[in-house]
């Protein structure tokens, strides 16, 4: 496929946004679900001049449709976590190695070479079902790490803390990833103090605690873990491009990857910097399904492309965009 060589090679924001529109134009041709959506609100490639004219579909779409822009085989099919009964996201992948160089690179990008880290993964919610992208990912960054300590942890959280010890007195560089409520559990039996170590959350209590904001949550994990920072990983079912913060809340997207936000009372229009709104996420890997999704989440983007996440609309139909039955 054309794009593949350029998606990973953007140098520039006028070659992310020449590129976005090309990639619109491909997936209008090719994706029925976006071509439907396009054709409902008459927005046609001859319409679309800049990146904002672009029409995001609402990311409820993949609970309800296939949405693909490839006619090759489905290689791997990711699904979103759910209560008991709920409709879960399907992100049909046809191509993986997409997936795969997308994390890598961003990997490198924002952190270095993989092979210098020791890769600790606390994500007892994740690895307690099927089909989750972040455990792929993070399987294969402990594979590509190559080192022997790398490694999953469920509930041995005493083993865990050890090993974060061994590491700490070896002055390794470790990652230790974890869902949120895992990682309050680890530092609640265990006071450590690390300085080779970078901690990131995942977020999510998934019902196992009571919801804490942000920032209450950052400070105990870095009392607990006796560090001066938490990283946070953002990135979702419906995505193969995550954006990383390496402190206070604040994200930077991978040079394939931008987020814009929508005024809330018209999902249509498209924000200027500073305003809280709803999250919009242009993910360029996102070639074979669709690169354009209006998400359910708010918050804010600076002028350089930063930005924070500050919730969730209450609501679970984003207005102004239920124009398909879903």
């Amino acid at each position: 496929m054309i794009f593949k060589d350029h998606i990973f090679n953007i140098k520039s924001n006028a070659e992310f946004d020449a590129l976005a529109i090309d990639v619109f134009k491909f997936q209008f041709k090719n994706n029925k679900v976006y071509r439907s959506f396009c054709d409902l609100l008459n927005r046609h490639p001859s319409d679309v001049k800049q990146v904002s004219d672009i029409p995001f579909l609402p990311i409820q779409f993949f609970k309800s449709h296939e949405v693909l822009s490839s006619s090759q085989p489905i290689e791997k099919t990711f699904t979103s976590s759910g209560t008991t009964g709920s409709v879960t996201s399907k992100h049909l992948i046809s191509d993986l190695k997409l997936y795969e160089d997308s994390y890598l690179k961003a990997f490198k990008h924002f952190y270095g070479n993989i092979e210098d880290y020791v890769i600790l993964a606390l994500l007892p919610s994740y690895l307690e079902r099927d089909g989750s992208s972040l455990i792929y990912m993070i399987n294969d960054l402990i594979h590509k790490s190559n080192q022997p300590k790398s490694g999953f942890y469920l509930n041995n959280r005493e083993e865990l803390a050890e090993t974060l010890k061994t590491l700490e007195a070896n002055q390794q560089k470790t990652l230790l990833i974890g869902v949120s409520f895992a990682l309050l559990d680890l530092v609640e039996d265990h006071q450590l103090n690390l300085k080779h170590t970078t901690i990131m959350e995942t977020g999510g209590m998934k019902g196992r605690r009571k919801e804490i904001i942000r920032q209450e949550l950052h400070q105990i994990l870095q009392t607990g873990f006796g560090v001066n920072r938490i990283h946070s990983e953002y990135g979702m079912t419906e995505l193969l491009s995550q954006a990383y913060s390496k402190g206070n809340g604040v994200f930077e997207c991978p040079p394939w990857m931008k987020i814009l936000t929508r005024d809330t009372e018209d999902a249509l229009t498209i924000q200027q910097p500073n305003k809280t709104g709803g999250i919009n996420v242009i993910d360029l890997a996102n070639i074979n399904s669709c690169a354009f999704i209006a998400t359910q989440d708010l918050g804010k983007v600076d002028a350089n492309g930063q930005f924070e996440i500050i919730g969730r609309f209450d609501n679970s139909d984003i207005r102004g965009c239920n124009l398909m039955a879903l």
